[in-house]
């Protein structure tokens, strides 16, 4: 009879395979995919994905939500009918093609989301306080690595190297920091000159200051060129208070985790450092981002308009509280 697992590279072995797959099977039963409630609802996995996907997702169409979940067409027919008839989702004919249904969630949806996302912060919290500190990096570095690993097709080109965080200054940080800045919300929001001169001042000003134990400034290098950063600034919003700045990473390592990695390293420090908050300003319209600080625990606290950078933009202030 011919061996199974002909194709093991040679580096791995079945014992490896089979306790990586007895490992993910305990991980289905604990999170409850066998049956029985899910996320604290009474709804089936699907449900559940598909509900936040649509939060972070505002307007997507019936089409795209089944692609992204790997649904067949009459499974995720079935599944939005009972989400719609329950009032936790809302849906319209797009605006070009009314064949294409294009979906948001209600208010009650919304309410649903947030206690599903609380439900299971709790339930990654207490398990991570099971592990000793130096564990939990691991954890999350593992799962990251075997989820890209899956998720990679067969026939794709290798990944790109994995991007190292580093803290500190660095020569040309504040050059390159400014100019993923730049090229970024010149695309996205249409700010020229004066937002690019306002980033390259304030972000000079704050490395001045980075001898303060307060202060801190993370960059992620790709063979040695930046392509991420994030800040705390640890003065200027006052005592107890945090203030995450300079948050960007460069389009070739977006979808990598490379800017949550970044962004959990920035409130990691915040949390050492015993801030009550840490508080971040952003803009309206950058959903990508929103839903990485609502992962993270930031909730929206303030906005506003403002034209501090060129043009009036609808200005949001998020805040989390110190776990």
């Amino acid at each position: 009879m011919m061996q199974q697992l002909t194709w093991l590279p040679v580096t791995l072995t079945h014992s490896t395979v089979d306790d990586i797959r007895a490992a993910s099977r305990q991980l289905v039963r604990e999170l409850g995919f066998m049956g029985g409630t899910f996320a604290g609802t009474d709804l089936p996995p699907s449900a559940v994905h598909a509900l936040i996907e649509i939060q972070a997702r505002d307007g997507i169409s019936a089409r795209d939500l089944g692609g992204l979940l790997r649904l067949e067409k009459s499974s995720v027919s079935r599944m939005l009918r009972k989400l719609v008839v329950a009032g936790d989702i809302l849906e319209k004919p797009d605006a070009e093609d009314a064949r294409i249904r294009k979906l948001s969630l209600s208010a009650a949806g919304r309410k649903r989301v947030a206690a599903i996302h609380a439900f299971a912060r709790a339930q990654v919290a207490r398990a991570l306080e099971k592990l000793p500190a130096e564990h939990r990096r691991t954890v999350l570095d593992g799962l990251r690595l075997y989820a890209d690993a899956l998720a990679a097709k067969p026939d794709s080109p290798s990944a790109a190297p994995h991007a190292e965080i580093v803290a500190g200054y660095r020569p040309g940080l504040v050059a390159r920091v400014t100019e993923m800045h730049a090229l970024y919300y010149a695309r996205e929001a249409g700010f020229g000159r004066r937002f690019e001169t306002v980033v390259a001042g304030s972000l000079a000003s704050f490395c001045e200051r980075l001898d303060t134990p307060m202060n801190a400034i993370w960059t992620a290098l790709q063979d040695k060129r930046i392509v991420g950063s994030v800040a705390i600034d640890g003065e200027d919003l006052g005592p107890g208070i945090s203030h995450l700045r300079w948050f960007i990473v460069d389009d070739d390592v977006r979808g990598t985790g490379t800017g949550r990695r970044l962004l959990e390293t920035a409130l990691d420090f915040s949390d050492k450092r015993n801030f009550a908050e840490t508080h971040l300003w952003t803009f309206a319209g950058l959903h990508a981002a929103r839903r990485l600080y609502e992962e993270n625990g930031f909730i929206l606290a303030e906005e506003r308009h403002g034209d501090q950078w060129g043009k009036e933009m609808l200005e949001q202030r998020f805040v989390r509280r110190r776990r």
